[in-house]
C-alpha cells in the first residue's frame, strides 16, 4: 500500500504547496488525483515518488515508513517507484541516446547485463524502433521522448507508478498508446498507479477511482 498521512510539502515552509493530505493507492489500483494547474498536485506527485521530502507528515511504502528521499532513500524503495514527468525534455539526459535513457536505472542499481534485452522488450511496449533507440532527445518528437520516459519508469518493474501530468503535452493517439501501456503493465503485474492530472475526462477512462484535490485538502 502506498500511504501519505497528513503530508505537507512545498519549497517555502512559509507557504507550503501542499497542506496536511492525505491519501491512500492499493497494491492494484489506479487512483486519479484531480486538480487545477498550480495547485500542489506535481509537489504531492513527488513527495509519493520518494523526490522529495515533506516538511511534516509521513509516507508509508509497503508497510515501511519513509525515513530519506532522494538518493538516500533505501534501494529497495527507490526501485519500488516508476515516475513519468509532464516534461520529458526536462527530465531526460540531452547527451543520452534513448537506448541509454531507458537503460539508466538498470545500469544505476547495477543490472548492467540485462540492460540490452529489457530495453528492446520495453522499446517494442512503448512503441519505439530500433533507430529511434540510437538517437538523442534532440532528434525525436516529445511523444517519441516521452515514450522512452515511460520505458525507463517501468525497466526495474516497479510495484508503484507515479504519472505526473504524463500526457498534457501529448496528441491524442500517442495519449491513448502510453495510457494503455501503463494499464497493461498495471494489469499484468498487479502494481498501484498514481496519475496527477488537470482532465476529468482522461482520469474518469483511465483510473478505478478519481480524487478531487478540494477533497484530499479539506479540514478534517
Amino acid at each position: 500500500m502506498l500511504e501519505l498521512r497528513s503530508v505537507t510539502a512545498g519549497y517555502d515552509r512559509r507557504a507550503p504547496a501542499v497542506r496536511d493530505v492525505t491519501l491512500t493507492v492499493l497494491p492494484g489500483e489506479s487512483v486519479g488525483l484531480l486538480g487545477p494547474s498550480g495547485c500542489g498536485k506535481s509537489t504531492l506527485a513527488r513527495v509519493a515518488a520518494l523526490l522529495h521530502r515533506p516538511d511534516s507528515g509521513e509516507v508509508v511504502l509497503d508497510g515501511t515508513p519513509v525515513r530519506h528521499w532522494r538518493h538516500r532513500a533505501p534501494r529497495e524503495l527507490r526501485t519500488a517507484v516508476g515516475v513519468v514527468f509532464q516534461q520529458p525534455r526536462l527530465s531526460a539526459d540531452p547527451r543520452l541516446r534513448l537506448a541509454d535513457l531507458i537503460a539508466e536505472p538498470l545500469r544505476a542499481t547495477g543490472r548492467r547485463a540485462s540492460a540490452e534485452d529489457r530495453v528492446a522488450e520495453l522499446a517494442d511496449t512503448v512503441g519505439l524502433t530500433p533507430d529511434l533507440l540510437t538517437r538523442r532527445p534532440h532528434e525525436v518528437s516529445d511523444g517519441q521522448l516521452q515514450r522512452a520516459c515511460v520505458a525507463r519508469a517501468l525497466v526495474l518493474r516497479p510495484r508503484w507508478l507515479i504519472c505526473d501530468e504524463m500526457t498534457a503535452m501529448l496528441d491524442a493517439s500517442t495519449t491513448a498508446a502510453l495510457v494503455a501501456v501503463v494499464e497493461a503493465y498495471r494489469t499484468s503485474t498487479g502494481a498501484g498507479l498514481l496519475a496527477v492530472a488537470h482532465d476529468h475526462t482522461l482520469l474518469t477512462r483511465w483510473c478505478d477511482r478519481t480524487v478531487h484535490w478540494k477533497t484530499v485538502t479539506e479540514p478534517r
